[in-house]
């Protein structure tokens, strides 16, 4: 009697295990490491691209390349590369309405501890801010989202983030092609501001509002329910480089420590180094 309670004993710590290894295998086997590997790379240039953001802005010094066009276009592939993903990834995983409350709360403590401490560089409705309301968006409208076809939805979320993209600016239009001049009346506080439309004076040194991002994280959304069923996705799940995998699968922590980070080591070099020099 006691060698069958033994053996029923051994062979639930032996399903457990191979539960636990086949839990292992599938999580692996759903993982994208090469999703994984994009966002890190991105998340690296994020990093250098904030990096020279505090030396030119914080510490004074001199760089026009960075703040002409060149510089312009390196943040807006950056931002753009990382909404994308966001919206792209949100159909693989689950949960969307419990991310989006988490990453809404890192922008949130992201907003108020820059107005606190550092108003002059205080970061209002910033890309945290605006990928945990996609996220909520989705997560609330995810039963209607999916009856649309993919590629329709991919189609008109581009158009939409196409014909919105100057909306910060005043108007309907894409790049310096403004089609049609709203009204004033839209730009009114700071509610406004979080839906697309800053209010005279409004500023924020990261500053990504429902509209037009919102489109360009559905294009997102809705290539990956495109491509989910095809090889193509298969070929993702291929590692390429661990170390930058595994810094795109910690992308939202580094997000929110990167720039104290950051801003401690250049205090440092700049305060210990390069004064005693």
């Amino acid at each position: 009697m006691a060698d069958i309670k033994k053996l029923k004993r051994v062979n639930k710590i032996n399903a457990f295990a191979l539960n636990f290894v086949n839990l292992g295998f599938v999580l692996n086997k759903k993982r994208y490491q090469k999703i994984d590997a994009i966002r890190g790379v991105a998340l690296l240039n994020m990093i250098a691209y904030h990096a020279m953001w505090d030396l030119v802005y914080l510490y004074d010094i001199e760089c026009s390349w960075y703040q002409s066009t060149t510089g312009y276009i390196w943040q807006q592939g950056i931002c753009w590369t990382f909404i994308f993903l966001s919206g792209f990834c949100l159909p693989l995983g689950s949960h969307a309405i419990k991310r989006g409350i988490l990453v809404s709360v890192g922008g949130a403590v992201i907003m108020a501890v820059t107005w606190i401490f550092m108003p002059q560089s205080r970061v209002v409705f910033g890309v945290l801010t605006l990928i945990g309301s996609c996220m909520l968006f989705a997560g609330a409208f995810e039963k209607w989202l999916k009856r649309m076809p993919p590629l329709l939805g991919a189609a008109a979320s581009s158009i939409l983030f196409a014909f919105t993209r100057n909306v910060n600016d005043g108007s309907l239009g894409f790049a310096r092609l403004d089609m049609i001049k709203l009204p004033e009346s839209l730009y009114a506080n700071i509610l406004t501001a979080y839906l697309g439309f800053p209010e005279r004076g409004f500023y924020s040194t990261d500053y990504f509002s429902i509209v037009p991002w919102l489109f360009l994280f559905m294009t997102g959304y809705f290539v990956c329910r495109y491509l989910r069923n095809r090889k193509i996705m298969e070929c993702m799940k291929t590692s390429v480089l661990k170390p930058i995998e595994w810094l795109g699968r910690h992308s939202f922590e580094i997000y929110m420590l990167h720039q104290p980070v950051i801003y401690l080591i250049l205090e440092v070099i700049f305060r210990y180094i390069v004064v005693k020099r």
